[in-house]
């Protein structure tokens, strides 16, 4: 029994160091051929969860065999659900979290009416120019057209007034 306990620890440690110290190194240079492992729709099988349950497993055993008298099969069914409960609690308290935190960057031109922004390249009347606009945590430059039909002067405030045609029609926005 020690035997399968100390190779569930020993493997789950080795796991771990081995993932976060060459992970990126080992996934380049095998160039996707473990993907398959992934396990990819099933986030409570990621191996963060399998490993950490599986290296808890090995620890539990352990030391449920040297500082308790239970007898073998009692061993291994508590440090079995000492492990489910290690491996859920690393599932909601950091895997759950994590994947609901993934911030994107991308956004959409149709959802930008509303936003303010910042004359670059002065609008003319009949034409096109430039305009800054934050989104999200960024900003970016997007080809304008007067919404007013009147010229706009570089460093004028504007307002987003509508999408089309991947064009922002802007008005401009007289600040006291």
């Amino acid at each position: 029994m020690e035997t399968l306990f100390m190779s569930c620890l020993i493997g789950g440690v080795l796991y771990a160091l081995v993932s976060v110290v060459f992970g990126d190194w080992i996934g380049q240079a095998l160039d996707g051929a473990l993907d398959f492992l992934s396990l990819d729709g099933h986030s409570w099988l990621s191996p963060t969860a399998l490993v950490g349950s599986i290296t808890v497993f090995g620890g539990a055993g352990l030391m449920l065999q040297r500082y308790t008298g239970f007898g073998p099969f009692a061993i291994v069914m508590v440090a079995l659900l000492i492990a489910i409960v290690a491996g859920l609690a690393v599932f909601f308290l950091y895997i759950k979290p994590m994947e609901q935190s993934e911030n994107s960057i991308a956004f959409s031109r149709n959802g930008m009416s509303g936003m303010l922004g910042e004359v670059l390249v002065p609008i003319p009347a009949k034409g096109y120019g430039e305009v800054i606009v934050k989104v999200g945590a960024g900003f970016t430059n997007q080809t304008a057209a007067s919404f007013d039909g009147v010229d706009i002067a570089g460093g004028s405030r504007i307002v987003v007034v509508e999408v089309k045609d991947s064009t922002l029609y802007v008005s401009e926005i007289h600040l006291p």
